[in-house]
Formats: structure tokens, C-alpha cells, sequence
């Protein structure tokens, strides 16, 4: 049986032939299917057969309606079964997988009209798994919420608890089983940094586990998000090395969907998190064998230096406006206590290679330490070398954590991911800033790559109106968007910049009775993807939402308004601040750069189809600069000219 779509031919080139198959699918088979035949599509094909040709990273900007999708998702099924490795797909965010993957999705309409079986399958982040310690802990405790717990734990699989034939194992425990919980009970069972499944006697009947040997046998496509992919690039050697699998397997290809934003995700995969407590109870382990005296007491020294080094840390960070990160403040006395903490550490290390001789430690338990100390002699060394740092502290029910981050991934993006020969595809409608692509190539250390950009085939002129107003009262914001809603008859998606000021406009329409006419759904009150099929099925809803400026597809009346709260600048916490410190002119190289990709994407919610017809409001202070408001009708559709707002 032939597992290629088309006849292949050995002897000619396999890109060659895949992109002739390719071109017959959009000018044929897709029309005669009832679709559209895009010339947008077409042109994107054949960029993308140089990229496939030639193993080359490409940064493929493509238009809201050119059928982007289409196109990458061909050629990473092609090439998966020519290499006999699976693509990765990688996307933003949970929520853009869901889009990807949903019934009606692009996969299920490429299988069904061109007759394709595609083995697809997913490789969630460990956040969107249940921990089952975690969850143990959530029952047993004496609040309000603590049924839901005991709900969720009473409904877990039989083989969780009773020993079971592999063939009774199965993946569960995923965050969108429980549509129903907020982010922050979800928060409460969830997966987090802090668990440490390597001694978790409940590994191997862990629904995380579970899923991994599903996805990993994925013959086509595996689709994760950017966090994901990075965790699997940052912990790779490492799990190798621990003779563990790495998380994703060796793949053919991968297209970063919405790659503009995959620079916070390798920020975020290569940071460290320290938090005292977790280092108490892990070092404290050592404690259970017979050690010497000696050691005994160099634990007792570490565990008073991490205590005075973390209280150190809590009275010397500060708040940061519109911002849950705390930013630490880089002190003689607190880089000394950095030093002092290193050097016990360092102690403990040399005992312990005295004591792994004398076999008196459990030796799994020792590697667990060994490992722990070593990760944190290398987010404390990050300290030696203070202007390539970046840190901050996040305040939670069970203490603070000290959070380490590299300030440059380029190096390590480098080597690590572009490096490799094989096609790496950048797919988003907005990458290009000011018709280069140097923005983002630089900050992710790519040196070379093609690219090219294709425009929408929409309308906009006739499809789209826009609006703007240059205001920044909590009040005036809040009489104007009444008006704008009343005159959308809600259907609209605000977005914000940030929780808090999601939150503040939850909390004050609930005293102004007007904006009791309008059903609100807001993000982190309930699992993102289960909110967006409410918005879109109750079409008068408004959801309100701070991480949906990208990739949200919710074509026809229900999104007939786009509401921007602010201009979605970077907000002011340690990560932003560090560019801007490192930059020449941070306004124009840190600041407008990245709002101005965001309102892009922002603004591309609104029109998903010809038929689609709604309205942008745009609001915030720094329109009455001269300099903004020309950028932001830049980016605006052709055609479209922003009409002045006021809020008498």
C-alpha cells in the first residue's frame, strides 16, 4: 500500500513530487471540494517547497483568510512519511490546539476532503495534567472547594488506585476534562514546576505519563505548544542522560504557529525556579540514612542560609504595577548571601561523594539531591554575571519563588533548535515589523532564513470600520465601551494587556447596571477552550480575555466587535525592563515593536471569512502621541481609516 497520497517515484526528487500533489490539491481537488481556489495559497505552496527542499528555516507571513494552514499541514504530512519521523506543530497556546484540532478544525477537513488518514495526536504541557499528590492534598482539606476535589478524585480511572494489565492504562486528567473549574482551582491539582515525579511512587499510572506513550507513537503530526517544545529542547541532554526518553521524539520537520511569540516561551523553559521549602524537603532526605556528623550539620547550615537568603528576598523585592512579579533588588549584602549559600552547597557536594562510597544513602534518593543541588549551583551562579540575569519573585500561599532567567536564549536557540537541517516554518499573520522580519529573527538568534509575506484576501474596506480613542480614565473607558457594545449589540471579544486590568473592569461593571443587558464570559473563570464555544455559540456573549490577541477563529456574527482595552505595550516587570535597559532608544526598538505585533493580531480576530462584516474600538492614552496613532494605522487593513472617538 502506498503511504504517500500521489504515486511516488524513487528516482525523482520527493519534495519535488510532494509539491506537485500539492499544487494539484489547490487548484483541483480542494475547488472541486467547494473551496475557493486562493492564488495567496498556491504562492505559499511553492515558497514552502524551497524550504522543505532545502532544510531552511523560513518565516511565512500570511494574511487572516490565505489558507495558511492548509499549506504547512501538507507539506509536514508529506515529509513525516518520506522520513518516517512525525512533525511537530507547534502553537502558542493550549487554546490555539484546540482550534487546530477541533472537529470542524483544518485537520479534520484535509482528512475528509482529500481522503487522507492522518494520525494526529497531542502532546499537551504537564500544566494541563492532574498531579495526583496534589490533588490527594486538595481533597483532604477543609474549604469551600474541597468537594469538587473529592469529585474529581472519586471519578479517576479504576487503575489509578488498583494495579491493572498495561492494556487497561489509559491517558486522562486532562485540564479539559474539567471545563468547569477556574484557573485557579485547576491550579490548586495541576502539574507544577515544583513536583518532583522522578520519586513519584504514582509515576507510571499518571495521566501525564499515560499520554506521552500515546503521542509519542504519532506516525504524522504531534501538536504542543511553544512552552512544550522548549522544555523538550532545554531538558533533552539532561533526560538523555538520566536514561530517560526525551519528551517529544525525533521529528522531520516543525512549524511554529504564531512563531512571533516563541521567544517568551524559551524565556520561560529556561528559567529557574527556586523556592525554599521544596529545597528543605528534598535535602532533608539525606537525613534518613546514617551519614557522619559532619554532614549532618553542613545540612542544618544550608537550610538556615536558605531561609535567611529567602527572607533576604522577600524584604528586598518591590511590587511592580499591572504585574503579579515582584522585582529584586540587586544588593551587596544579597549577592554575598548568594556566595555563602553557593559555598555550602558546594560543601554538601564533597560530602556526598565521600558518603556515596560508604553506601550508607539510598542511592536513587542521592541522585535526586545531587541533581537538585546541581540546578541550583547553576541558577545561583546566574548571579556572578548580574547584567545577563533577570529575576523576580512570585508570591504564593506557601512562600515565595525566586525566579532565575537567562536574559539571552540566542545562543542557546542556536545550537539547540536552528542549528539542525531540517525545515523550520514560522507561520503567523503578523511577524514582519515595518516590513522586515529582523525584529524577530534577532531576538531568537537566527542568522539566516527565507521568508515572504502574503497579504489577505479580504476586503477590509468595506468589511471593517475602526475606531479610536485616546483616553485613560477607568471612567470615560467604561461610558465608552458601553456605548460601543450597545452599538454591537455585545457579539465582542475585548482583549486587555493584563489580569489586572481585566479584573478592575469585572469588578466595576458589577456597580453599573447598563452593562447588565450583556452576558460576560471571562478568561480564567473557566478552561479557556470550553469559554470560547460559549462565546461563540451565545452570540449577544462578550468574552473578555487577556491571552487570546492571537489565534482566536470564531467566524460569522458572534465576533462582530473587537474591543482593545490599551495598547498592549509590554508591561513594566523585570523581563521588559532588562530589554529596555539593554537598548538604545527601548521606545522604539522594545516597546512599539512588540505592541504593535500584538494590536495586529488583535485587530485579525475580527474578519475571518468574506461574509464577515464588525467594528475595532481601540483605546488608550498613548494615542494622543503622534507617533503611536501613525503606527497604529499602519497596521490597519488597507483602506481602513480610524475614525476619533470621544466620550461626550
Amino acid at each position: 500500500m502506498n503511504k504517500y497520497p500521489f504515486d511516488f517515484d524513487p528516482k525523482e526528487s520527493f519534495v519535488q513530487q510532494a509539491s506537485d500533489w500539492i499544487a494539484d490539491v489547490f487548484y483541483e481537488r480542494l475547488p472541486e471540494a467547494g473551496f475557493e481556489l486562493r492564488d495567496e495559497q498556491i504562492y505559499m505552496a511553492f515558497q514552502l517547497e524551497r524550504a522543505y527542499s532545502e532544510k531552511q528555516t523560513t518565516f511565512a507571513e500570511a494574511g487572516v483568510g490565505t489558507g495558511k494552514t492548509f499549506v504547512y499541514l501538507l507539506y509536514a504530512i508529506n515529509y513525516a512519511r518520506y522520513t518516517r519521523k512525525p512533525a511537530i506543530i507547534a502553537c502558542a497556546d493550549e487554546s490555539l490546539i484546540e482550534q487546530l484540532v477541533k472537529p470542524e478544525g483544518d485537520i479534520a477537513k484535509l482528512a475528509r476532503y482529500l481522503d487522507l488518514t492522518i494520525d494526529v495526536r497531542l502532546g499537551k504541557s504537564m500544566d494541563q495534567y492532574i498531579c495526583l499528590n496534589k490533588l490527594e492534598d486538595a481533597r483532604g482539606g477543609f474549604d469551600t472547594e474541597t468537594e469538587i476535589y473529592r469529585d474529581m478524585h472519586a471519578a479517576l480511572p479504576d487503575f489509578v488506585h488498583n494495579p491493572g494489565t498495561m492494556q487497561a492504562f489509559y491517558p486522562y486528567g486532562n485540564r479539559k476534562d474539567y471545563p468547569n473549574l477556574t484557573d485557579d482551582q485547576w491550579k490548586a491539582v495541576g502539574w507544577d514546576v515544583f513536583q518532583d515525579c522522578l520519586v513519584c511512587s504514582r509515576r507510571h499510572r499518571c495521566g501525564q505519563t499515560l499520554s506521552r506513550e500515546h503521542y509519542r507513537k504519532a506516525a504524522d503530526i504531534i501538536i504542543c505548544s511553544h512552552d512544550f517544545y522548549m522544555e523538550h529542547v532545554w531538558t533533552y541532554e539532561a533526560r538523555k542522560r538520566e536514561g530517560q526518553l526525551p519528551l517529544l521524539p525525533e521529528h522531520s520537520s516543525v512549524v511554529f504557529d504564531e512563531g512571533h511569540l516563541l521567544e517568551t516561551a524559551a524565556q520561560k523553559a529556561l528559567t529557574y525556579k527556586l523556592k525554599h521549602n521544596v529545597f528543605e524537603s528534598i535535602i532533608t532526605r539525606l537525613l534518613q540514612g546514617e551519614i557522619r556528623e559532619t554532614l549532618a550539620v553542613t545540612i542544618d547550615e544550608a537550610i538556615e542560609q536558605s531561609e535567611l537568603l529567602f527572607r533576604l528576598l522577600d524584604a528586598g523585592s518591590r511590587s511592580v504595577a499591572a504585574s503579579d512579579r515582584r522585582e529584586v533588588i540587586m544588593s551587596d549584602r544579597l549577592l554575598k548571601e548568594v556566595t555563602r549559600f553557593g559555598a555550602v552547597l558546594a560543601a554538601i557536594e564533597e560530602e556526598l561523594v565521600f558518603e556515596s562510597g560508604m553506601f550508607t544513602i539510598d542511592a536513587y534518593q542521592l541522585t535526586i539531591v545531587e541533581e537538585h543541588i546541581e540546578m541550583l549551583q547553576l541558577a545561583l551562579n546566574l548571579f556572578k554575571k548580574p547584567s545577563g540575569l533577570i529575576t523576580w519573585i512570585e508570591e504564593e500561599q506557601d512562600g515565595i519563588t525566586l525566579v532565575i532567567m537567562p536574559k539571552l536564549v540566542k545562543e542557546i536557540l542556536e545550537e539547540r533548535v536552528f542549528s539542525k537541517h531540517m525545515p523550520i516554518v514560522f507561520s503567523s499573520a503578523t511577524m514582519s515589523v515595518n516590513n522586515s522580519f529582523a525584529y524577530i529573527a534577532d531576538s531568537l538568534g537566527i542568522q539566516k532564513a527565507l521568508s515572504f509575506s502574503v497579504a489577505s484576501p479580504y476586503d477590509y474596506e468595506s468589511q471593517m470600520s475602526a475606531a479610536v480613542a485616546p483616553i485613560s480614565s477607568q471612567a470615560d473607558k467604561l461610558k465608552l465601551a458601553l456605548r460601543r457594545l450597545q452599538q454591537s449589540e455585545g457579539r465582542a471579544l475585548i482583549l486587555f494587556p493584563s489580569k489586572e486590568e481585566l479584573q478592575q473592569f469585572k469588578t466595576d461593571i458589577a456597580t453599573i447596571p447598563d452593562y447588565a443587558a450583556f452576558r460576560f464570559l471571562f478568561e480564567g473563570t473557566a478552561e479557556i477552550s470550553h469559554l470560547i464555544e460559549t462565546f461563540q455559540r451565545d452570540e449577544a456573549s462578550v468574552l473578555c480575555a487577556v491571552t487570546l490577541w492571537e489565534g482566536l477563529d470564531i467566524p460569522g456574527p458572534s465576533l462582530s466587535h473587537v474591543l482593545m482595552w490599551s495598547l498592549p505595550f509590554p508591561p513594566h516587570d523585570p523581563v521588559f525592563t532588562a530589554k529596555r535597559r539593554d537598548a538604545e532608544h527601548p521606545f522604539e526598538t522594545v516597546d512599539m515593536p512588540h505592541m504593535l505585533l500584538r494590536l495586529k493580531q488583535g485587530v485579525g480576530r475580527l474578519i475571518r471569512g468574506r461574509e464577515d462584516n464588525g467594528m475595532i474600538t481601540i483605546m488608550g492614552q498613548e494615542l494622543a502621541d503622534a507617533r503611536v496613532i501613525e503606527q497604529v494605522e499602519r497596521i490597519l487593513p488597507a483602506g481602513v481609516k480610524p475614525l476619533a472617538l470621544s466620550v461626550e
